[in-house]
C-alpha cells in the first residue's frame, strides 16, 4: 500500500510542476469526463509522455494506463476544486504562473537559438581526443605546492600578487602557516591520489600544470594551491570517453553561443546596476569554494609530454 501512495504522488508532483501548461484541445470520444471536463486517449497519451521515463515505465500496459488515467481523475477533480475556491485568482498563484512563463519562454528562445550552434559531430570528438590526451590520461601522481595563511584578506592580496607574475615559492616561504611546507616554498612533493588533504585533492584535480587556485576557506584559514607538474597514466581508450567529450564539447559549444548571444542583446537593453545595494548582498565565503576561471600556465611551463 504504501508503494502504491508513493506512485501516486510522485505522478501527482509531476502534475504540479506541469500544471501551468497549456492544455491543447483534442479530438475523439472521451474516456473520462469529470464535470464539463472530458480526458480523451489522446489527452491520456500527451500526459503519459510529460513524465519521466521511470514513472512511464509504472504505468506501462492496458492496466497501467488504467491507473493513470485514474490518476488524470485525481488531477481534475483537485484542478476543479483549486478553481472552485479561487486559488487561480490569488497572487501568489499568479506570480508562479508567471515565473513559469518566464522560465518556459527563455528555454525556448535559447533552444532555438544555440541549438544548431552548439551541435557536436564525431569528428569533433575525435580530433579533441587525439589533441587532448593528457585530459583523458589519469593523473598518476601531481606535484603540488601551497601556502596557508589565517585571514581572507591576505590570501586575496597574496593571489593577486601571484597573478602579476610574483613567485609562488618565495611568497609561500615568507607567508605560509605551513613550516613543513613553507620552508620548502610550498611545495610538498609528488602526490598519489588519497595521498593529499581533500581539500588539496580538489582543487589540484582541477588545475593543469602552472595554474595555481583562487583562494579556498579551509579550517585552518585560506589555502592557495599550485600544480607544478601532473604525470599521467596510459589515455583511456576512445570508445570509454568519447560521449563524455562529446557532453563537454556540447556545453563549451553552449556556453560559448550563450555568451555571444547575450553581449549582442546588451547592446540593446539598458541595464543599470545599483552599486550601492549589490555591495550589501557579499557574504562569508563557502568552505572549499574557489572561482571558476583560473590564470593561464606560465609562459615557460614545464616541458609538456609529446
Amino acid at each position: 500500500m504504501r508503494r502504491v501512495a508513493g506512485v501516486a504522488l510522485i505522478v501527482l508532483l509531476v502534475f504540479a510542476f506541469n500544471a501551468c501548461s497549456k492544455k491543447t484541445e483534442t479530438k475523439g470520444p472521451y474516456l473520462v469526463k469529470v464535470g464539463n471536463a472530458k480526458i480523451t486517449e489522446a489527452d491520456l497519451e500527451r500526459e503519459l509522455k510529460n513524465l519521466p521515463e521511470f514513472a512511464q515505465a509504472l504505468f506501462a500496459g492496458s492496466s497501467g494506463k488504467e491507473r493513470f488515467l485514474d490518476e488524470l481523475v485525481k488531477k481534475e477533480i483537485l484542478y476543479q476544486e483549486a478553481v472552485k475556491k479561487g486559488i487561480d485568482k490569488d497572487p501568489q498563484f499568479k506570480a508562479k504562473v508567471e515565473d513559469f512563463q518566464k522560465i518556459t519562454l527563455v528555454g525556448l528562445l535559447l533552444e532555438k537559438v544555440i541549438e544548431e550552434k552548439s551541435k557536436v559531430t564525431p569528428e569533433d570528438v575525435k580530433d579533441y581526443y587525439e589533441k587532448n590526451k593528457d585530459e583523458v590520461s589519469p593523473a598518476t601522481q601531481i606535484r603540488v605546492s601551497q601556502i596557508v595563511v589565517k585571514t581572507s584578506d591576505e590570501a586575496k592580496g597574496i593571489y593577486e600578487k601571484l597573478k602579476q607574475g610574483e613567485d609562488f615559492a618565495k611568497i609561500a616561504k615568507q607567508s605560509s602557516l605551513d613550516p613543513g611546507s613553507a620552508k620548502n616554498g610550498g611545495d610538498l612533493g609528488y602526490l598519489a591520489k588519497g595521498q593529499m588533504k581533500p581539500e588539496i585533492e580538489s582543487v589540484a584535480a582541477k588545475l593543469k600544470a602552472g595554474q595555481f587556485s583562487p583562494p579556498v576557506k579551509i579550517p585552518a584559514g585560506y589555502l592557495i594551491v599550485k600544480v607544478t607538474e601532473k604525470k599521467f597514466g596510459k589515455p583511456l581508450e576512445f570508445d570509454k570517453v568519447k560521449n563524455l567529450i562529446a557532453q563537454r564539447l556540447a556545453a563549451e559549444k553552449q556556453k560559448d553561443a550563450f555568451d555571444s548571444y547575450l553581449d549582442e542583446l546588451r547592446k540593446t537593453y539598458k541595464v543599470e546596476m545599483n552599486k550601492e545595494a549589490i555591495s550589501q548582498l557579499s557574504g562569508p565565503e563557502k568552505q572549499g569554494e574557489a572561482a571558476p576561471e583560473l590564470p593561464a600556465a606560465p609562459k615557460d611551463p614545464i616541458k609538456k609530454k609529446d
